[in-house]
This record gives structure tokens, C-alpha cells and sequence, in this order.
């Protein structure tokens, strides 16, 4: 017969567990969805400026998920401008605009970032 003795408690084990199953980010996404909007906005193509200065987001959390939307609001005739000079665009005269991947660098450090800051709060810093 084997006989096991320990002294102390979870309570650490406990309290990490809890704070995993239900973490607060609010504070942390709502500053880096702000940075996300300053590098959005410092890299998107200029030439009126209203484009790059048209960029804000929204911090959405439902069923246990939260979601960050950045989002460009200058329309014309129906097409977010962003998404065009991201993807391209066919001309009224038959032409073609090449896109220029100006999000995808811009965000990604953003994305590590937000992966970083959500360990750390799991973990407890």
C-alpha cells in the first residue's frame, strides 16, 4: 500500500483556471483596436486623405466570444474605398487599378500583439 501526503491547496491552480474560463480583454483589445485604427490609418493609400482618416472599430462580445471590427466608412456610390484600393478595381473606361496590400502588413503586427496581451491576461502577467 502507497500513502501520499501534501501540504497546501489549489487555490492558485483554481484561481488560474477561473480566470481562463471567463478573462477580461476589454481594456487591452479597446487599446490595441485604437492601434489598429492609427495603422490603419498611417498606411492606407493617401490622396485626398479621407479614406485613411475615415477608419475607426467596434469591440463585440456575444456567447463568449469577442470580436474586434475595424471599419472604413468612406462609401462612394455604394463601394468601401478601403476594400478597392486593398483588392483593385475595374474602371468606368474598361481598365483595371491594381490593388496594393496595404492591410495585411499594417495589421499583423496588431494580430501578435492581441495574441500576446490575451496570453498574458490568461496567464496572469
Amino acid at each position: 500500500m502507497m500513502k501520499a501526503k501534501h501540504k497546501g491547496d489549489f487555490s492558485q491552480t483554481e484561481k488560474f483556471f477561473e480566470k481562463a474560463a471567463k478573462p477580461d480583454y476589454t481594456s487591452v483589445l479597446d487599446q490595441l483596436a485604437a492601434e489598429g485604427v492609427a495603422a490603419l490609418s498611417s498606411s492606407t493609400p493617401v490622396d485626398t486623405g479621407k479614406t485613411a482618416h475615415s477608419w475607426s472599430y467596434e469591440i463585440i462580445t456575444e456567447e463568449g466570444e469577442t470580436c474586434i471590427y475595424w471599419i472604413n466608412s468612406n462609401v462612394n456610390n455604394g463601394v468601401n474605398i478601403a476594400i478597392i484600393l486593398q483588392y483593385g478595381h475595374g474602371t468606368g473606361t474598361g481598365g483595371y487599378v491594381e490593388g496594393r496590400d496595404y492591410i495585411n502588413p499594417a495589421m499583423a503586427p496588431i494580430f501578435d500583439r492581441i495574441a500576446d496581451e490575451a496570453w498574458k491576461e490568461v496567464v496572469g502577467k
